[in-house]
């Protein structure tokens, strides 16, 4: 089990390899369809790509108390259109759920960066490791906003690493 700290640095990401487990704590940001298709024009974003986790999310409404509702990944692929771009200015980590297209592996690596999974399914569960969710931007959007979490202890598995491989085809 590798516990990670966020802003990810390279050296991090070079660490990483297929079907490890990751307990990630620190600052994510969460990022859905409609978000990503804003976020690849937008000059000046609320926060740096660089070292930046970003997870496919769209949460539930949080009870009172709660920073968050039920906060399972959503399948990712949907975000392969527009994530080369986030990741050529300086994205590192995504974390969804489900297998992506070859052009986003061969970005990834291009890029260094690094693809998690989180468990589908698991929502309720997932919530518990987030300690704090604001919105940062796209508000109009609702459940597809880009929150600013918190998170402790995040549980995920590295699905494609740097060097190219892949639990989907293991």
């Amino acid at each position: 089990m590798i516990k990670l700290h966020t802003p990810i640095s390279d050296k991090d990401i070079s660490t990483l390899h297929v079907g490890e487990k990751v307990l990630l704590s620190g600052t994510i940001y969460t990022a859905r369809d409609q978000a990503h298709i804003r976020l690849v024009k937008e000059k000046d974003p609320l926060f740096e790509f660089s070292g930046s986790v970003v997870y496919y999310v769209g949460p539930t409404p949080s009870k009172e108390g709660i920073a968050i509702g039920a906060s399972g990944p959503t399948s990712s692929y949907r975000m392969d259109p527009f994530s080369p771009q986030l990741m050529e200015r300086g994205l590192k980590v995504m974390i969804g759920k489900g297998n992506r297209s070859e052009e986003f592996r061969q970005a990834m690596i291009k890029n260094h960066g690094v693809y998690l999974i989180a468990t589908g399914g698991a929502g309720a569960l997932l919530s518990n490791c987030i300690v704090s969710s604001k919105v940062i931007m796209y508000e109009d959007l609702g459940a597809e906003a880009i929150r600013k979490l918190e998170v402790i202890d995040f549980p995920c598995f590295v699905a494609y690493d740097v060097y190219g491989n892949d639990i989907f085809k293991r």
